[in-house]
């Protein structure tokens, strides 16, 4: 099995999440820079703005990213796929959906394709359909869910045991002991997503940092369960509605609408918890400060090769 550094061309085994309609250059840009491979997540973006986003990110970069395309979540996939093919992305990361249509089209021009998966079944189909690398991502990460609620250290070795693609590990980790734990799983290198709006580099509200930094164990919460429709985010005022909505039975219809990009946006750039949410995963207990990408990105390597080591002194003593 080739190293996640050789397939993805990248200095440490850190990507980014995808984030949606957040997502942005400075943070991508940054997180390339930084030695990992920063992404631009699309959500439900017109090709137009996330066009724009990949010019602002060349621009602040010349190391490569990817885009991110929730393939059954975003209505211009053909589009996106279309765009990173014409900017020469040479990286695109597909979730939410079935990625074997667009694989193959994406290898014809050197795209290498990283798929989300949330198990087994899921991971061996997608290398069946060619993937380069699989993120096998866990109930604790933020945002949009997998219904089936797996763990990621238990779902790592389970995935890691039936496919030959790198595994990158995503969900509940966010310093050297969690990339040091994944790695030795059989995960190949690890996603963030949560870590990373609490630094120096993301442009997102400070209510939003200082969230996350005074974060306990406890402090996200599912909305979503009852209708199917899994997310996970931060304890406040709007999750709390919603939730009530929930157990007053809700539709659909008003459930996507209350949990809709728009929504999201008013949580994360304005810090506004009582009229937007804010994704979190349950890694927000473990954040204590907010570094630049690049400090974290040396610590959590540091920490990870410091206590791997440590802990092989254990058994050879």
């Amino acid at each position: 099995m080739k190293y996640l550094n050789e397939v993805l061309s990248i200095k440490y085994p850190i990507i980014q999440g995808g984030m949606g309609n957040i997502s942005n250059s400075q943070l991508a840009a940054a997180v390339s820079n930084a030695g990992g491979l920063g992404t631009i997540g699309c959500g439900t973006m017109t090709p137009e703005q996330v066009e724009t986003i990949i010019l602002e990110t060349k621009e602040k970069t010349d190391k490569q990213f990817a885009i991110n395309i929730p393939i059954n979540v975003s209505p211009y996939t053909e589009e996106l796929i279309q765009l990173v093919i014409r900017h020469k992305i040479p990286v695109v990361s597909l979730s939410a959906g079935n990625p074997a249509p667009y694989i193959a089209l994406l290898h014809e021009h050197n795209i290498k394709v990283i798929v989300i998966v949330a198990a087994v079944k899921h991971a061996q189909k997608a290398e069946e359909a060619g993937a380069d690398v699989l993120v096998a991502e866990g109930f604790e990460a933020a945002g949009i869910n997998s219904n089936l609620e797996l763990t990621t250290f238990t779902l790592i070795p389970q995935i890691c045991k039936h496919v030959s693609v790198p595994v990158l590990a995503a969900g509940g980790i966010g310093d050297g002991l969690g990339l040091a734990a994944a790695l030795m799983l059989g995960a190949s290198g690890v996603q963030l997503g949560t870590r990373l709006i609490a630094t120096k580099d993301s442009p997102f509200h400070a209510n939003y940092k200082q969230r996350l930094i005074k974060a306990d164990d406890n402090e996200t919460v599912i909305l979503g369960r009852s209708l199917g429709q899994v997310r996970r985010v931060l304890k406040s005022p709007y999750a709390k509605q919603i939730i009530e909505l929930e157990r007053e039975g809700m539709s659909e219809g008003q459930y996507r609408h209350m949990t809709s990009e728009d929504f999201h946006l008013i949580g994360a750039l304005s810090g506004d918890g009582e009229n937007g949410f804010m994704n979190s995963g349950q890694v927000a207990g473990l954040i204590e400060d907010i570094p630049s990408v690049q400090e974290l990105f040396y610590r959590m390597m540091s920490d990870a090769q410091a206590v791997m080591e440590d802990r092989l002194l254990l058994f050879t003593k």
